[in-house]
């Protein structure tokens, strides 16, 4: 059974019988003679022992057609960079597109005539079965990406018998696993798959009967998924089809040993799709270790970019003056009009205490943060989505994911700690090639991530501040100073800070000096 199984696999057979496929795909020999064949190959099968499982098991479950010339223009185009072997052609409409029949139905109700740019090279992609890399800024229609491959896998292919999920799609924060769901939830009603969503806050154990229940889509933060797992109220031995949504972010909030343990319970057959605004050293070695060969995809440079369709403003000034600044910003967007504003704090006490220095003057605000509830939490952002409130204040938990349409105006009270956050930040408004305002303060503190900022604003053909330049060439200054200051206070390096020490210190220890 088990030497049946493998004969299956595409790669396997290419290793086993090179010269045998058309025999084989016509079954004109015999399952013995092939494993006689195989045993007597000796060279092949040093092949085989010397190669990972995992590459040998890169089962590619649907039929794609190969790319032409003519798409060289395309992606040049649309600066699409792809990297890898065996990469189809990109899907320029969904009529031409190689979908089933009720996805594109599917689509066609829900109005989508035409991908987006990552759209149309990572499904032909994902189809192929190939594992997956893909690269773009946020608001580029990435959840959909992954979500339609992920319902022709189920569709189409046959998994293990039991009752653990088909396909598993990782997120960062709950409001991200949240708003997959919703998109998630459209193909339930249409084409009979079961999804749900697991999420730290909410209560476990209705979420642990819905995964008990079966499941074809879990949509989960990698906490909570990992407390599942554990407990062995589900299991990840019939997942074929992972996805890492905001890979960088799960990173950078410490879910990697949550991340490997999920991806260690998965078959070796699985397919690995990783969707990234940016592609930091820790996503590489993430994607080194567990998808083998994959296919990257990159929309624009992956150097840290923001969207060119916004418009960014900074304004720097004293930390007491901040507030003073702030209120004249938001004086300023009134008298222009404005949608939606999004405004950042770093800190839950700052973001409590912006939203009640909004209200007092008369501007109709909420504050959303860790300390909020789930269900204070969703309250809050379906007020805001709605346009009940027009004013949304929170912390980094709204920086990624957030799809909420119509907002104008992004406001920085406070720098977050990297420049990748700010990118992030930033991109919650012109998205969908609408245009988008930012504003950003920067104070004395914020120094050290001055020179990052001008890099983002040239590579955005953007208006770069005088002070911001004299921030920055400051804190190069100071910088240089402290490094002249150490080196006259401790000598030139680690040795000759040692020996200085041993010398002024200690008594110089010789046979002669010892006395029995």
């Amino acid at each position: 059974m088990a030497l049946n199984r493998l004969l299956k696999r595409r790669d396997l057979c290419n290793y086993l019988f090179k010269n045998n496929i058309k025999q084989i795909s016509k079954g004109t020999v015999s399952s013995n003679k092939l494993t006689n064949r195989a045993l007597s190959c000796t060279n092949q099968m040093t092949i085989l022992t010397s190669t990972p499982l995992r590459l040998l098991l890169n089962h590619r479950f649907y039929s794609i057609k190969a790319a032409y010339e003519d798409d060289v223009r395309y992606r040049n185009e649309h600066n699409i960079t792809v990297i890898g072997q065996d990469i189809p052609s990109p899907y320029i409409n969904i009529d031409s597109s190689e979908f089933p029949d009720y996805i594109k139905s599917f689509l066609k109700k829900q109005g989508i005539e035409k991908p987006t740019i990552i759209q149309s090279q990572s499904w032909p992609v994902a189809l192929s079965g190939q594992n997956f890399v893909g690269i773009a800024q946020t608001g580029t229609g990435k959840t959909l990406a992954f979500l339609l491959p992920a319902v022709v896998h189920i569709k189409e292919t046959t998994g293990r018998k039991g009752l653990g999920p088909r396909a598993l799609v990782l997120a960062p924060t709950r409001e991200l696993a949240r708003q997959i769901e919703v998109v998630a939830k459209d193909f339930s009603s249409l084409l009979n798959i079961r999804c749900v969503c697991i999420y730290g806050g909410a209560h476990r154990g209705k979420q642990a009967e819905l995964l008990q229940s079966g499941v074809d889509i879990v949509i989960a933060t990698p906490g909570r998924l990992n407390d599942f797992l554990v407990s062995n109220t589900t299991n990840l031995s019939r997942c074929t089809y992972v996805v890492l949504d905001e890979a960088d972010r799960m990173l950078d909030m410490g879910f990697e040993p949550q991340i490997r343990q999920a991806l260690n319970g998965v078959p070796l057959e699985r397919q690995i799709l990783m969707f990234s605004a940016t592609w930091p050293k820790e996503v590489r070695h993430l994607a080194k270790d567990y998808l083998g060969k994959y296919v990257q995809v990159n929309v624009g440079s992956t150097e840290l970019s923001a969207n060119h369709n916004i418009e960014q403003n900074i304004h720097i000034c004293l930390q007491e003056e901040k507030i003073k600044t702030f209120n004249s910003i938001m004086h300023n967007i009134s008298g222009d009009g404005f949608g939606k504003v999004l405004v950042f704090a770093n800190t839950k006490k700052f973001v409590d205490m912006l939203t009640l220095a909004l209200k007092r003057n008369s501007w109709l605000a909420v504050g959303i943060h860790g300390d909020k509830t789930q269900l204070q939490r969703d309250t809050i952002i379906n007020k805001f989505k709605k346009g009940n409130c027009n004013i949304l204040v929170a912390t980094d938990v709204a920086a990624r994911g957030l799809d909420v349409d119509g907002i104008t105006h992004v406001i920085n009270y406070d720098f977050p700690n990297t420049t990748e956050d700010y990118i992030h930040r930033i991109g919650r408004t012109g998205r969908q090639q609408n245009k988008g305002v930012a504003h950003t303060m920067l104070t004395n503190d914020d120094a050290r991530q001055a020179r990052n900022l001008i890099a983002i604003l040239k590579e955005a053909n953007q208006n770069i501040p005088v002070e911001l330049e004299d921030l920055s060439r400051s804190y190069s200054a100071d910088k240089e100073q402290q490094s002249k200051f150490k080196s006259r206070q401790y000598g030139w390096n680690a040795n000759r800070r040692f020996n200085n020490y041993r010398s002024s210190n200690k008594p110089s220890y010789n046979s002669n000096n010892y006395r029995y």
